[in-house]
């Protein structure tokens, strides 16, 4: 079983290339290649991300589900992992996930727990050990199979914002998806600008708005409004 990292950037050369320097030992050479698709970032990213190692490509397409899937159509692992370049990686990524499909799961995510102490973030880190979609995320990271990810046609690129909800909803409905019993380490940044409960209504909103089809684009307008960003 072969596996292909793909990671869509915009102005993460704080975090990418320590990520890219955790990864690739990690994976062995059962990892083919990280890919970092980059949205023209420009601070940097791609550079960083070269010089850590990856093979670093521009999207011809802005938006993450894009980048996804240009990263997808580049990639030639059995397995594609969809990761967050602010994400701390699980070490055991590799054995789990091949346990997983060995099992039979075609797709799945890890739990997550935040980079902070703060007791609410940590009541948030609970839920995600359980099935709900609202307890998912693009954070908790993706993997799945090249067969169903061609099935599936990848990501819908209409969803400029929760595609990652929208895969997993597809998959759900063709195949068996593994939360994996162990965590990976998400950064609580967005908590540290904003309150918990600010976040929350949010979040909240924005799931709203999705399970109302409103289109992605007002969606997107509308949790930018709601909270601060550095």
């Amino acid at each position: 079983m072969t596996f292909s990292i793909i990671i869509p950037t915009y102005n993460e050369a704080q975090a990418i290339g320590r990520l890219v320097q955790t990864l690739l030992p990690l994976g062995g050479a059962s990892l083919l290649e990280v890919l970092v698709i980059d949205a023209g970032s420009p601070d940097g990213t791609a550079e960083v991300a070269r010089q850590a190692g990856a093979t670093v490509r521009q999207s011809p397409k802005p938006g993450r589900a894009a980048q996804m899937n240009f990263g997808a159509t580049l990639a030639k692992g059995d397995v594609l992992y969809f990761v967050h370049a602010d994400v701390g990686i699980n070490p055991d990524f590799i054995a789990d996930i091949e346990q997983a499909v060995n099992a039979g799961y075609e797709a799945g995510c890890y739990r997550f727990r935040f980079n902070s102490d703060k007791i609410m973030l940590r009541f948030n880190s609970y839920g995600t050990r359980f099935p709900g979609i609202m307890s998912r995320g693009g954070d908790q990271t993706l993997f799945i199979t090249r067969a169903l990810f061609d099935r599936l046609g990848g990501f819908d690129e209409y969803y400029t914002i929760m595609e990652d909800f929208d895969i997993i909803i597809r998959i759900r409905k063709v195949a068996r998806f593994c939360i994996i019993p162990k965590d990976v380490l998400v950064s609580a940044r967005k908590y540290d600008t904003n309150s918990w409960f600010r976040v929350q209504i949010a979040n909240l909103t924005a799931f709203s708005l999705f399970f109302m089809n409103v289109s992605p684009g007002r969606i997107a307008r509308t949790y930018k409004a709601m909270l601060n960003y550095r």
